[in-house]
């Protein structure tokens, strides 16, 4: 049975979990959730996904929500499968599920805040708070100096092979210049720079950007 994916081709999230599907090589099918009528609020979705947030996924009867969780379960299912993004040393563990948190502690609540602002708000017809988008960037900015420092020794957010640490930010990091900010590839962090460029080269995210409507089959 394909993997089902409950969400939208433009959510973030939704597009985390299409990038590892890609990565590992797992056929899945997008089911479109309108949320412009609300259907994520409806007694029906919220049976699924108590939050009415997207995406969840449905694995042969299999309910999973949280897209972090959801790229997880698929590496721990698939584990010899397409790109190995998850290592089974302990130790190699540990620095990725570091580099999750470094994610979800220092870089998405801050990126996330600046789309909003700056991206989705104008979208909706709303004024952005640009007082609280130079607040957020001021404290990205001390946020990314980590990153240099990390991303000096090392290829990649967890050591030298690509991970979930790393993908997970790409999503919302390419909304970045949509809302008018270049802080991932301009001269004054040169290694995230290289870094950012690297990952999002990658043919498995130009395949979500293409939208995720269509059934992919891998050879």
């Amino acid at each position: 049975m394909v993997l089902k994916i409950y969400g939208s081709s433009y959510s973030t999230c939704a597009q985390r979990v299409a990038l590892i599907c890609h990565e590992k090589k797992i056929p899945f099918e997008l089911f479109i959730v309108d949320m412009k009528t609300g259907e994520h609020k409806s007694a029906t979705y919220l049976e699924k996904q108590p939050f009415g947030q997207i995406p969840y996924i449905d694995d042969d009867g299999f309910i999973l929500f949280e897209s972090r969780a959801i790229c997880r379960y698929l590496c721990a299912k698939y584990p010899d499968q397409g790109t190995s993004l998850v290592p089974k040393d302990p130790k190699a563990l540990a620095l990725v599920e570091q580099g999750v948190s470094i994610e979800s502690s220092n870089f998405d609540f801050h990126v996330s805040s600046i789309v909003a602002e700056r991206y989705f708000k104008p979208m909706r017809g709303l004024t952005t708070n640009e007082e609280f988008v130079s607040d957020r960037l001021a404290i990205l900015k001390t946020r990314l100096a980590g990153y240099e420092a990390i991303l000096g020794k090392q290829k990649y957010i967890a050591g030298d092979e690509l991970t979930l640490a790393d993908l997970f930010h790409i999503p919302y990091g390419e909304l970045l210049p949509k809302a008018g900010s270049d802080i991932l590839v301009n001269e004054s962090f040169p290694n995230v720079s290289r870094w950012w460029k690297d990952i999002t080269s990658r043919p498995t995210w130009k395949k979500v950007q293409a939208g995720l409507e269509s059934v992919p089959s891998y050879d």
